[in-house]
């Protein structure tokens, strides 16, 4: 039976978009296959790590009939990328094997049970839907991804807190040592206040799969999942149990020393002193006077590295440290011309903003050197 007819192109963009979060070792290895469940001339296409589960569907020739299985994702993929773009391929079943044909090219693949691959479980009870443009969303996630805990025992600090609550969505992320806050405005009220902390692997997936394409993605939160519906894709996720740290109380607020200056200028002044910092300590001093901002850092071999910003400023003379790398990964994520900085003294977070926009914040904790 032919399963499946398409374009190399065709057939390889609809498998590559569920099979991101495929891994190629896993203790159940139907895991690392892909569950194709062809229905007339709709083929589905299901991927899962038990955590995630994205599901796509694709109109494909082929013969007529109903027909499930599952074979090698990772497999299947880097074949069909040898292939041209233009080639004309076909997935046929024989026995408890699939035939990949294109052009002269023939392969025969192992495959597993279609009744062995576990479906995630979706929960009861979803909260209401809402939307929001995909290019939106991308923007948010770019906004604070960067400041998502690794590895953390505090396990909820390794994902972003999504925040629904009257028009407005809310992202945050922090480490412990930096913490990014973005909103935006929807376009429906969302009836009760929803909180949920998507994991980390959930958002770089996203990341990967969301474009800039017009087009609104659509979200539903329960107690211990997440559901996005968006370009014919539905992406199922479980969510990080644990209580978020109240962000609002981290974001300070009055500083009294504020100074605005180029985005650009800030970043490669940085980027150039970062050179000399220790690749454990990654310190720079900053010294801000008014009309001048002197960067400075040393490492271990007593090398050092000072620059200077002209900037309008006429507040309090500041000595602060800060790790380099959690400032230069804010102004790397943004794509703003200027950039506000609140300060309060040496010892206290400083607190990185866009001017003219209060969706965006950045608090950054100071570091002794």
């Amino acid at each position: 039976m032919i399963v499946l007819k398409a374009t190399q192109d065709k057939l390889l963009s609809v498998l590559q978009s569920v099979s991101g979060i495929v891994e190629r070792r896993h203790t159940l290895p139907v895991l690392a296959n892909v569950l194709i469940r062809k229905t007339g001339h709709a083929v589905q296409l299901t991927t899962s790590d038990l955590e995630i589960q994205i599901r796509t569907t694709a109109e494909m020739d082929g013969d007529p009939g109903d027909f499930t299985t599952t074979v090698g994702a990772r497999k299947l993929i880097d074949i069909l990328r040898t292939m041209p773009s233009d080639q004309t391929v076909s997935l046929e079943s024989s026995q408890a094997k699939l035939i990949l044909k294109g052009g002269k090219s023939k392969f025969t693949l192992q495959t597993l049970p279609a009744e062995d691959f576990p479906l995630v479980q979706e929960a009861a009870s979803f909260g209401p839907v809402f939307s929001v443009p995909q290019k939106t969303l991308k923007q948010l996630l770019g906004q604070v991804s960067f400041a998502m805990a690794v590895h953390d025992i505090r396990y909820y600090l390794n994902g972003i807190l999504f925040v629904a609550e009257g028009n407005k969505l809310s992202l945050v992320a922090t480490d412990g040592h930096r913490l990014a806050y973005t909103s935006a405005t929807l376009d429906v009220e969302v009836p009760v206040k929803q909180e949920v902390i998507l994991p980390r692997k959930t958002v770089l997936e996203m990341q990967r799969l969301l474009s800039d394409a017009d087009g609104a993605i659509e979200m539903q939160f329960a107690n211990n999942q997440a559901k996005f519906s968006f370009d014919g894709m539905e992406f199922v996720t479980k969510l990080v149990e644990g209580k978020f740290p109240d962000y609002n109380r981290v974001i300070p607020k009055g500083h009294r020393n504020n100074l605005t200056l180029g985005r650009q200028a800030l970043l490669s002044c940085l980027q150039r002193t970062a050179i000399l910092t220790s690749d454990k300590f990654k310190g720079v001093r900053l010294n801000l006077e008014p009309g001048t901002l002197r960067v400075a850092s040393t490492n271990a071999e007593q090398e050092e590295a000072v620059d200077e910003l002209d900037i309008d400023y006429g507040g309090d003379a500041i000595e602060i440290g800060f790790n380099v790398t959690y400032i230069i990964d804010v102004l790397g994520n943004m794509s703003q011309d200027m950039v506000r900085i609140d300060l309060a003294d040496g010892n206290s977070s400083a607190l990185i903003t866009i001017p003219e926009n209060d969706n965006f914040k950045y608090v950054v904790m100071p570091m002794r050197i």
